[in-house]
Parts: C-alpha cells; sequence; structure tokens
C-alpha cells in the first residue's frame, strides 16, 4: 500500500492502537513501511525490500483505493481478479446502487 503522507499518520494510529494480540501484525505493518521517494520524471521508487515482499518482478499495476494507493505484480493482481470474478460478488454489493 502507498499512502499519501497524513493518510499514513492515521493509518498508523489505527494499527498502533491494536491489542498485544495482534503484536506481530503491527509489526509487519509498521516494522516494514518505508518512505517513499519520486525521481526526476515523477516516478515512484520502490525499495528493492519492498518489491521483493510484494513479489513484484516486472509489470506493475498502481490502483488507486480512495485515501491510498496498492501497488501490484500485476500476473499476480490479474490471477487475483480472475479468480475474484468467478466467485460471487459479495452480499455487501446486493443492496449497492451503481
Amino acid at each position: 500500500m502507498i499512502f499519501p503522507r497524513p493518510e499514513w499518520e492515521k493509518f498508523r494510529e489505527r494499527i498502533a492502537a491494536l491489542p498485544m494480540s495482534a503484536q506481530w501484525w503491527k509489526r509487519i505493518f509498521l516494522g516494514n513501511a518505508m518512505d517513499g521517494e519520486l525521481d526526476a520524471t515523477g516516478r515512484v521508487l520502490v525499495s528493492p525490500e519492498l518489491r521483493a515482499a510484494a513479489n513484484i518482478e516486472r509489470d506493475t499495476l498502481l490502483l488507486g483505493m480512495g485515501n491510498h494507493f496498492e501497488l501490484w505484480d500485476k500476473a499476480t493482481h490479474d490471477a487475483q481478479e480472475a479468480r475474484a470474478m468467478q466467485g460471487d460478488m459479495p452480499d455487501v454489493f446486493k443492496d449497492f446502487s451503481f
């Protein structure tokens, strides 16, 4: 996930407030967070550590998700999306108007 700084601070506070039973997940989310940078052409630079953790190989997708972005390996995203499309739409969408 890629957050603008104000949204990251909100997310970080929510994670930090979780109980001790979530301590390892708190470590995963907070301990692996890194500041991102833009290069001279405006591209987001993602560290090799984060690329490896997300299994990002070559082609990527950057998805806007409201208050944050998701960065996906394209092949992984396409496989997950195909799997989701084969299943039923979640119940929360049954009364949702498009």
